[in-house]
């Protein structure tokens, strides 16, 4: 089992942030009829200016050390299948190599972030992180 930098309590944390953020995205906005134009709103709630729930997720990722902005992309690639447990080096010098851009924004474009961090801590033998029940 390859060590984590990030601290358990806090990778439940945020994991738990990031299921309230993009738990919201697939959410179906009701049409009231009237006119469209008058009618307009954001595509999904996350889409919503001044959502302080994704600016504060986004800030404290950005706050986070290197390394741990690494751990949680490589996370996120073994828990989709694109490295194995295995592979788990490979995957950070990757996420190392690869870094540009904020790192919250490229976690956040991809819908199920959070179920694919807790199979890559479930991937690499810390599921413990994780019971607490909810996943």
């Amino acid at each position: 089992m390859d060590e984590l930098s990030i601290n358990s309590e806090y990778m439940r944390r945020l994991i738990d942030k990031l299921r309230a953020v993009m738990g919201r995205e697939g959410e179906v906005m009701p049409e009231i009829g009237g006119n469209a134009s008058d009618d307009e709103r954001p595509m999904t709630l996350q889409e919503t200016e001044g959502d302080l729930l994704l600016e504060e997720l986004e800030e404290e990722i950005e706050a986070m050390d290197e390394d741990h902005r690494i751990e949680l992309v490589a996370l996120m690639w073994v828990g989709r299948g694109d490295f194995s447990a295995g592979e788990w080096q490979e995957a950070l010098e990757l996420a190392r190599e690869r870094q540009e851009g904020p790192t919250a924004r490229y976690l956040l474009s991809h819908p199920r972030v959070a179920d694919q961090i807790a199979s890559g801590l479930e991937g690499l033998g810390h599921s413990h992180i994780l019971q607490d029940g909810l996943y």
